[in-house]
């Protein structure tokens, strides 16, 4: 990993010349580390100063690099070692950039200058800007100025109403006024207060929180102080996943480092305020994301839900008032109370206030980390930002929200991305998750894909959701091995609205989203795999098989040498044959076939073959 110590090479922070490696977690496993230690020795007789930053949010141009020459701005993409000898001679000894490598870059236009041009970043701002490890990186954009301004200059109350004024709601999927549940918990009896940081994100497909605490992880810290002061809490916990690693250990430097500053511990800046903040690492169980559920595990319990009432603003932590934001509502926080709730709520529609972080994933062109007004549509997030999908196929639907949210089909893709809007769809926020899909996809086979996620991942309190969702599982896995049956679909629904009124907290409340989703705008092809066995997609296994044209087939023998099982015979120069019985439908056959001479085929009851190329 990085030696903090030896970050800087033959330069001084004067020099108007830095050479910045990304080295947030996407970057490191794209190779960047090594890129930085390539730089480390091609820089060493250069007076150029080489420093690390988090993630840039540009991930699908992973490992990146930024050169700032003289106040001028290059971010270069897919930077390898092999690339940084080039850079070094012909951009900063020779002054030529290398434009065919350029991301993007202040007064040139690039391939990817609309992922970043479309952004309105206020939480993203200084992610992949300043070094995550060192603290006056940090206070060289303004920070700990927020907590300053509160300390010296803000009641708790005068505090509570500016967030209030700002509009923010939590970004941890539901949506709470922040301001509301601040006030709750200061105005509940007791001197002993706790703040909490969910930072168990979940869903598969999100990043968000974890690019967050590895790229600016004082923003968080800040915040949680301004809610402390605010409720009148001295003590946070930061409850964070041990599979985030990269993140606890730069959370863990930031908490040194603003402790050794004076910004956490006792008499804060003078004031008489004290506040400390503490480290917990969950095992990954995705019910701890629930916040009754996190507060037991943070007990040293099973992290199981708790009825409610009393709420943790009247009863939390060790049976105190606690007050639990995630992430990205409390990174927030510090830029509001420094710049004005004003400055906040022009952005966002009139419910949903501000700027939201969205991490894009699945079958998309640009994948990684944005940052837009709340009301964009899906449309503009897929194709301004996004650059639509990587496959060049067209859009399908977008999941929004994880295994708790729901399917949005194309043809609702100008709905606002706001908390209302998609609720009234039948989807929701959730933390900030979107998974793009294109047409090859089976809906019926990603409504199974979630539900699995989340009957595993079922704490099992609740009868329903322990059971019911086992049940719901059992359907669309029979569903998809070609034996539904009549009645399944009705069966499903009856199940999904017994789990969500039957279960305690919003794992199970929320868990069949994803199939009632998939079932009100795909019903068809629920139908198509229930009563003609059929696959629309040619995704589900036992509803496909593959076949050999022999028109195309050449017979050079390639798919037989990649077959795993030996289900590919046949002779050189002539057609080969595909055994269905030996075939497991893996697609290597297909994937390795450049003549496009293997087919996935698709025999439904419709009185025909249907094809599809591959």
């Amino acid at each position: 990993m990085i030696n903090r110590e030896n970050q800087l090479t033959n330069a001084s922070p004067e020099n108007t010349v830095t050479v910045t490696v990304g080295l947030a977690s996407c970057g490191i496993a794209a190779g960047a580390q090594r890129v930085y230690e390539t730089f480390t020795e091609v820089l060493e007789d250069l007076p150029v100063r080489l420093d690390f930053s988090g993630c840039m949010g540009i991930c699908y141009q992973e490992p990146l690099v930024e050169i700032k020459i003289d106040g001028q701005q290059y971010i270069y993409g897919k930077v390898q070692p092999e690339r940084v000898k080039r850079i070094v001679e012909e951009h900063l000894q020779a002054g030529n950039p290398i434009t065919e490598w350029l991301v993007a870059a202040d007064k040139l236009e690039t391939q990817d200058s609309e992922f970043l041009n479309r952004q309105q970043r206020i939480l993203l701002k200084y992610c992949g800007v300043i070094n995550p490890e060192i603290i006056d990186s940090y206070l060289a954009v303004d920070g700990y100025k927020a907590i300053a301004k509160a300390l010296q200059t803000m009641s708790p109350d005068r505090v509570i109403e500016e967030i209030q004024q700002s509009g923010l709601r939590g970004r941890g999927g539901g949506g709470f006024p922040t301001a509301t549940k601040w006030s709750l918990t200061r105005k509940s009896q007791g001197k002993e207060k706790y703040v909490i940081c969910n930072a168990d994100e979940g869903d598969p497909g999100a990043f968000m929180d974890r690019s967050v605490l590895e790229s600016n992880p004082h923003s968080v810290l800040e915040g949680m102080l301004l809610a402390g002061y605010a409720m009148g809490a001295n003590t946070g916990y930061i409850y964070i996943r041990a599979e985030y690693p990269l993140a606890v250990k730069r959370l863990k430097i930031a908490i040194t480092e603003a402790r050794n500053k004076g910004f956490l511990g006792e008499n804060i800046l003078g004031s008489g305020f004290d506040f400390d903040i503490q480290i917990r690492e969950g095992a990954g169980a995705f019910v701890c994301g629930e916040e009754t559920a996190l507060i037991m595990s943070i007990e040293g319990k099973r992290g199981m839900p708790r009825i409610r009432p009393p709420f943790p603003s009247e009863a939390g932590l060790w049976e105190k008032p606690t007050s639990i934001n995630n992430v990205e509502t409390f990174a927030n926080v510090p830029w509001i109370i420094l710049n004005g709730a004003d400055s906040f709520n022009q952005y966002g529609t009139e419910t949903s206030k501000g700027t939201k972080v969205f991490a894009l994933a699945g079958n998309i062109a640009r994948g990684g980390l944005i940052e837009v007004p709340m009301g964009i549509t899906l449309n503009k997030i897929v194709y301004d930002i996004g650059g639509g999908l990587a496959s060049g196929r067209k859009l399908k639907a977008v999941q929004t929200g994880g295994p708790s949210g729901g399917c949005i089909p194309a043809s609702l893709a100008d709905t606002p991305v706001d908390y209302e809007s998609l609720r009234k769809i039948g989807a929701i926020m959730g933390s900030g998750g979107l998974l793009i899909m294109d047409e090859s996809t089976c809906m019926v086979d990603m409504a199974k894909f979630f539900l699995n996620f989340t009957q595993e991942e079922s704490c099992g309190k609740c009868t329903f959701c322990r059971i019911g969702t086992k049940r719901m599982l059992e359907i669309l896995e029979r569903i998809t091995n070609g034996k539904g049956q009549k009645g399944d679909i009705e069966l499903l629904e009856e199940l999904a609205d017994k789990i969500k009124a039957g279960s305690l907290c919003g794992l199970g409340q929320t868990a069949p989203n994803p199939v009632l989703t998939t079932i009100k705008f795909f019903r068809e092809e629920y139908e198509a795999h229930i009563l003609h066995k059929y696959c629309p997609a040619k995704k589900c296994k036992a509803l496909i098989r593959y076949e050999v044209l022999t028109d195309k087939c050449k017979g050079c023998g390639r798919c037989s040498k990649e077959c795993p099982v030996g289900a590919i015979t046949g002779e050189k120069k002539k057609p080969f044959i595909i055994n269905e019985e030996k075939c497991v439908r893996c697609g290597l056959c297909t994937n390795v076939c450049k003549l496009e001479a293997v087919q996935v085929v698709s025999d439904g009851g419709k009185g025909g073959r249907e094809r599809c190329l591959r």
